[in-house]
């Protein structure tokens, strides 16, 4: 029998930091997740931003509560070519809406590589 792996665990980041009001993940550039340049694809280092923000989120909504994705708006300003860390953070937590941002700096380089902000909607129980 054939074990399926989730695309998200084949990214392989990890939690380096957690708080109430604050989270930051880690994933390295591999070559398997480089575009032709060689720096972290787009849309991963945008996946990495949508799971720690909504990591956190989610800690925020409260027990019993989930979150979705309602806007995300991300602004690259340089490639990452080596560790990618992404710290977000509760801007405003609502009933209805939380609203976070996120910087993502290339840990390799010491810079800025993208910011972001997320709202997220709180989904009542089931």
């Amino acid at each position: 029998m054939t074990q399926t792996v989730h695309v998200l665990e084949m990214l392989d980041y990890r939690e380096v930091e957690s708080t109430a009001d604050r989270l930051i993940l880690e994933m390295d550039n591999r070559p398997d997740l480089a575009n032709v340049r060689g720096a972290l694809q787009g849309g991963l280092v945008a996946t990495l931003i949508d799971i720690a923000a909504g990591m956190l989120a989610g800690n925020a909504s409260g027990a019993g509560y989930d979150v979705t994705t309602a806007d995300l708006n991300i602004h690259f300003l340089a490639p990452i070519m080596g560790t990618a860390r992404a710290e977000a953070k509760i801007v405003r937590a609502g009933k209805r809406l939380i609203v976070t941002s996120v910087d993502v700096t290339d840990v390799t380089r010491g810079r800025l590589a993208a910011r972001a902000t997320l709202t997220f909607a709180v989904l009542e129980p089931r």
